[in-house]
């Protein structure tokens, strides 16, 4: 298959028609992206795949009134990096005036130092940077004495929602990823 300009190198071409009620879907969350999303474009030619992706997306937690947008955008960026989706990466960290990161923290997320030598992390966010990057491993596991720090800072809540966001975004990456969507 010749690749168009839209998907550039993805392993696929979006279908020639969306169905109305996806391009509706997809036009709102363009419109919200400032960009051309791929992957939803890509998602089309499985209807079912794109609505329930869509809902996922425009139901996680936001930080308006869940826990705060610079704790979840931390989440985000580590498992972006976790995982090594560049696109994700990109999505992750566009709203970086809004809860600006530090490059020392940026240097924790990348794993080249630890996030506790980070003395502006505070320590629910270096937990969330912790539990974002154990959720984003191969196997799963979570040491007890982190399960009793994570429980002992964080509501069963928001660690619904810190599980929830680390896990949507494995999601897209590992979609993404397997569609060959370039950055």
């Amino acid at each position: 298959m010749k690749p168009n300009s839209l998907s550039r190198e993805a392993f696929i071409e979006p279908p020639p028609a969306l169905p109305f009620y996806l391009q509706l879907g997809i036009w709102f969350a363009e419109r919200e992206a400032g960009r051309t999303l791929l992957p939803a474009r890509l998602l089309a030619w499985y209807p079912k795949a794109a609505v329930s992706s869509g809902v996922i997306e425009s139901l996680i937690a936001d930080g308006r009134g869940d826990l705060d947008p610079r704790t979840l955008r931390l989440v985000r960026l580590q498992v972006s990096l976790a995982v090594s989706c560049p696109f994700c990466i990109r999505m992750n960290s566009v709203e970086s005036d809004d809860s600006p990161i530090s490059p020392d923290e940026l240097s924790a997320l990348r794993g080249q130092r630890a996030p506790d030598s980070v003395s502006t992390f505070t320590a629910r966010e270096r937990i969330a940077v912790e539990y974002a990057r154990l959720i984003s491993q191969t196997p799963l596991k979570f040491p007890p004495q982190f399960v009793s720090e994570l429980t002992a800072n964080f509501s069963e809540r928001e660690i619904v929602i810190l599980a929830t966001t680390a896990a949507q975004v494995n999601y897209w990456a590992r979609l993404i990823q397997a569609l060959g969507v370039p950055v």
